[in-house]
């Protein structure tokens, strides 16, 4: 409990910081010559980088970036996926036999090798990352929503809304996805985390957020040849990635253990 507590003041601690940095007073594009590889001190907590610039301001945009970059691929590839899931789950015959084709050839790849070759061929930047992640990410979900789709669409009230006449998009909307949505919850959770660190994988490797703009992953990618003389250039943000992760995911265990109590709970009738 405490462990989930602290999970999520994290989480809320991100969220805020993401929020709230356009309006803070940073300069993470400032250089000083004479800061260069600086090491923490009291006006400059966790030092300045290779130019000069504070490692704690551009943590804080790398912040603003994980978190856009995580709330936008997210938000549409559970959109996304979720409609043609649920729509082929339910129209079944050859709709549903060409997304199952479609799924099986997007999981053919690995899912961060295609992300990699789609940034490649669209170009560095975060709008063709969060294209090239989407692309990749709504998989997921549609295989999901399909597969719960399947499993409840024969249900009385269901059958009954058809038998009435209902219209399909109705019924979709209305009966079957509210039995749906709380495993899709859950995958989004986790979902966050997929995408936190991928953002920061392709920016480490040049296909993200471009100079001067901070990621996460550009700076461990610039700190990396200074390892040995300026160590805190990688820490700090490899420390904020690893407790941003770490905090999804067990607020995802926390919230999927519940999920299933209550399922369980409903099932027999308690």
């Amino acid at each position: 409990m405490l462990v989930a507590k602290i999970a999520g003041a994290l989480l809320v601690l991100w969220a805020l910081i993401a929020l709230c940095v356009p309006w803070l007073p940073l300069q993470p594009y400032q250089v000083e010559l004479e800061a260069i590889l600086q090491t923490p001190q009291l006006h400059q907590w966790l030092g300045a980088d290779d130019l000069g610039r504070p490692v704690l301001d551009r943590l804080l945009i790398g912040a603003r970036t994980s978190f856009l970059v995580a709330f936008w691929v997210v938000g549409l590839s559970v959109l996304t996926g979720t409609a043609i899931g649920s729509v082929a789950g339910y129209l079944g015959g050859w709709w549903d036999r060409l997304l199952v084709l479609v799924i099986d050839l997007f999981l053919a790849f690995p899912g961060i090798l295609l992300a990699i070759a789609l940034a490649g061929l669209m170009g560095p930047g975060i709008d063709n990352l969060v294209l090239a992640l989407t692309i990749v990410g709504w998989v997921g979900y549609a295989r999901l929503a399909r597969a719960q789709v399947l499993s409840v669409k024969q249900r009385e009230h269901v059958v009954a809304a058809r038998a009435l006449g209902t219209p399909g998009s109705y019924i979709v909307v209305r009966h079957l996805l509210p039995l749906v949505l709380a495993p899709l919850v859950v995958e989004a959770t986790f979902g966050v985390a997929s995408v936190v660190i991928a953002e920061s994988g392709l920016s480490f490797l040049g296909l993200g957020v471009q100079p001067p703009e901070a990621s996460w992953g550009s700076m461990i990618q610039n700190g990396v040849r200074y390892l040995l003389v300026a160590p805190h250039l990688v820490l700090a943000p490899g420390l904020a990635l690893f407790l941003v992760v770490l905090s999804v995911n067990l607020l995802g265990d926390r919230l999927r253990d519940r999920l299933d109590v209550k399922m369980n709970q409903k099932g027999t009738g308690t």
